[in-house]
Formats: structure tokens, sequence, C-alpha cells
């Protein structure tokens, strides 16, 4: 009979925290989502309310005393050592500003591609992917039409494009250019980490049993999967917290008044990002209920400390939020200093990775950080995704951002020859004898991103108004 033996193995796995988790959900919402989201959850928990409700006569500080005295761990939500040194004096005359952006969800996918380590190849077989998604960001071509869709030259197999496509899954939004709502579901669940509680019975319940969910037979459920009810509802309400259509929140932009969620000031010779003190959204814990639970027993103190547990995860999580906008926004501010002193000309090429590895997140965090996001600084106010942008070579080897380029580009066309306006060919060469080497189709393809016609089309304009020149 063999020897039989038992070893112990110790390992190490990185379990994210559930206040983590729902940080990370809540990164992603924008100022106006997030506000909603928090009424939603203040109107369902007794426990959670607003300091606006306290009495003038006691200050934040005796709030969270008195809180601590009641042996109650509550997290910290001030920010006080972000607005330390900085006045607002010279943004008092910034009011809301009016958001005619159209981005969608193909120019964000768009966006986020052009950042990533993507091949010219590769980078065609993920546009052709994403131009073919629906507004609700499900890929509804089968594999050999977005082959049939690529350039002739591009000879490429089936398993190089299911590679971008999962690629293409795993951008934020997550789970887009999925084919259904169950492949969706999948690949979110799959994007979390392996320790995530309830992870590995819900991903064998949206690979196996959508059809007993949809019916809701739970018991057949219990039967197949083998799992106790419990596990069972911790799995459902983990794939309920997901997002079946990755699209969704693209759909019906409404014009909206944008207000700052960072701003930059100048403090002793130093740019310093701090956050707008109306992203603090001034939650406490109610102390009538926090006395309730003290007091009470059975099925109330049951439910009074599961709101507590999720007063408190949001408190955290919103801190966490706050945390990561700042440190994203700072480490924006480093990178384009430049920019900040001398202007457009001056931007530095910048992808999302950079900035990931300068304060040790993953890159899709910063993707959702600064979609959205704007920051208001002495040029003006800018989405934070507006600092990104893919480089351009130079003759002595060095890079330039795409965002100089434009605006040295916006400079050769406004000095121009209105009777002779420059070709794209023209304009390809002025460009390279100032060291910047640019192919004449991207020359096109920057022309026509701000707003100016052909040459053709200029030359024509000018015929029919000579008085513009």
């Amino acid at each position: 009979m063999a020897d039989q033996s038992l070893q112990l193995k110790l390992s190490q796995k990185l379990a994210l925290a559930p206040q983590l988790q729902q940080a990370i959900r809540l990164l992603q919402l924008n100022r106006i989502e997030l506000r909603e989201y928090i009424q939603e959850v203040l109107d369902a928990n007794p426990i959670l309310e607003r300091t606006e409700s306290e009495s003038a006569e006691e200050s934040p500080g005796d709030q969270t005393e008195s809180l601590e005295q009641q042996d109650w761990e509550t997290e910290s939500l001030g920010n006080e050592q972000w607005m330390e040194g900085t006045s607002y004096d010279s943004f008092s005359g910034e009011s809301q500003i009016a958001d005619t952006s159209s981005d969608s969800l193909r120019e964000h996918l768009l966006w986020q591609i052009n950042l990533s380590h993507f091949s010219d190849v590769d980078t065609a077989i993920a546009e052709a992917i994403v131009y073919g998604l629906d507004e609700d960001g499900y890929l509804h071509d089968d594999i050999e039409d977005v082959r049939g869709s690529l350039a002739p030259e591009l000879l490429v197999e089936t398993d190089e494009i299911m590679a971008v496509l999962h690629r293409i899954q795993r951008l934020e939004p997550v789970g887009v250019a999925t084919r259904d709502a169950a492949e969706c579901i999948r690949v979110q669940l799959s994007a979390l980490p392996s320790d995530t509680p309830a992870r590995d019975l819900a991903l064998r319940i949206a690979r196996d049993y959508l059809e007993q969910v949809a019916r809701h037979d739970f018991d057949e459920l219990r039967k197949r999967t083998g799992a106790k009810e419990e596990a069972i509802v911790n799995a459902l309400e983990l794939i309920q917290s997901l997002e079946p259509r990755p699209g969704a929140r693209y759909d019906n932009r409404r014009d909206e008044y944008l207000v700052p969620d960072v701003y930059v000031t100048r403090v002793n010779d130093e740019w310093r990002v701090t956050l707008n003190p109306e992203n603090e959204p001034g939650l406490k814990l109610n102390r009538f209920y926090i006395d309730l639970l003290r007091k009470s027993g059975g099925k109330d103190a049951e439910y009074l400390k599961g709101r507590l547990q999720e007063a408190r995860w949001l408190m955290s999580s919103l801190e966490m939020r706050n945390q990561t906008l700042v440190r994203v926004s700072q480490s924006i501010v480093e990178f384009q200093q430049d920019f900040l002193e001398n202007g457009e000309m001056s931007m530095k090429p910048l992808v999302l990775k950079e900035v990931a590895d300068a304060i040790g997140v993953h890159e899709s965090t910063v993707s959702r950080a600064t979609t959205r996001k704007y920051m208001l600084t002495p040029r003006g106010l800018f989405e934070l995704k507006y600092f990104f942008s893919s480089h351009v070579r130079t003759e002595n080897g060095g890079a330039m951002s795409s965002t100089a380029v434009k605006a040295r580009l916006q400079l050769l066309l406004a000095s121009e020859p209105p009777e002779r306006p420059l070709s794209d060919q023209d304009l390809s060469e002025l460009l390279r004898q100032a060291g910047i080497v640019v192919a004449r189709r991207t020359v096109a393809k920057y022309r026509e991103s701000l707003g100016v016609g052909s040459s053709s089309e200029r030359r024509r304009l000018f015929h029919r108004n000579p008085a513009r020149a």
C-alpha cells in the first residue's frame, strides 16, 4: 500500500477587501452619478446621514469625537492634508461650465487603444472590433465579419482576432465587445481578483446555470451546484452587482454642467492638487440608531449591524476614491508640469501605464479615475483624459506628444497664405524641418481633429470669400 502523508503548504494570496472593491466601482462614477448613488444609499440605510443636519454649534471635530466615545470605528473623511496652504480665491469666479463634449463609448475605447501597447496590426483589428459595437457595447459581428472588414493587405488568422478581442473585453468598461449578457457577466467575473468572495461559484452559475436563475428555480440551482443556500445567495448578489450592458452609461448623454473634481494651484513654486470640497459627501453615522443598536437584540440588531457595516464600507470606499483621484491627478501634474507653465506645445507624451506605475495601481484604475473627471488649472478646465496622448518621433530620436504636434500644426495653419493653403504634404515637410517626423496621413488625421478642411476646401472657401484674407 502506498505511503500516505499529510503536508502543510503555506501560500500568500492578495485578497481585495470589500470596501476596496466598492471604491473601484465608485471610481468610475462622475460627480453627478456619485451624488445620485449616495442619495440612494442614504434613502435605504437609516444609519447614514449627512453632516449638514448637525447643529451649527457643533464642529466636525466634535462629531468625530462623540462617535469615538461610543467605541465605534469610523473612517476619517477629511482632506485637510491636501487642503492646507491652498487658496481657492483665484477660482472664485469659476462657475458651472456646460459640458458640450460627446465622449462616446467608441471614443473612450479608441482612446484606451491609442494609449495601450498594441502593434499596428492589432490596432487595426481593435478598431474594427470597436466600430462593430452596438450602443450596449455588444459585438454582434462574428470573427469572419471582423476579418472581412480589415484592409485586404492585413492577412490575419482567427486566433489573432480572438486575442485582440479578449484584450478589448478587459478595457474599461470591462465586458465590452462580448457577444451577449451571459458572456459579459463571465468576463466581468473573470476580471475580479481570484479571492473575491463567491466569485468561483458565480462563474459556475454564469457559465452553466443562468437558465435556472432566469426561472428563479433555486432548488434546482442548489441541486446542480451542490452549494448551500447562503453561498448561492452571495454568488447571485455578486452577479447582480455587475453591469450586463457595459455601454449603458454612455447612452442618452444629457447636457451636464461641469464642476471641477480637483484644483491645481501653484504654492511656493510647487504645483499642488487639491480635491474640490464638494467632492466630500459629508456623511456620518446616525447617533440615534447607534444607541438603538447597542440596546437592541435579535433581528433588529442583526439588521442594524448589517446597515452599520454597509455605512462603514461606503465611507471608507469614498475616502479611497478621493485618495486615488488625488494621487492620479498629482501624478499627471508632475508629468505635465511643462504644460502648466508653458502651454500645449510643451505637453509631454503620456500613457496610462506611466501613471499607473508611478503610483502603484493598475492601468484600469487610472482609466476609471481619468474618465469624466475634471481638473481646473490656471490654463483652463480639462478632463483628466486630456493630459494623455501618444508620442510622435522627433529627428533626434526623442518623442513629442500628439497634443504638442497639433498645437504646432494649428500655428502653421493659422499663418498660411489663405490664397495658397498648405497641403498635408507641405505641412508634413514643415514639421519635419522643425525636427518632428509626422507622415502625411497623420497630418491629415490631426488636421481633421482640429476641424480644418483640406487644402482644396480651404482654397475654394477663399475664392468664395476673398475678404477673409
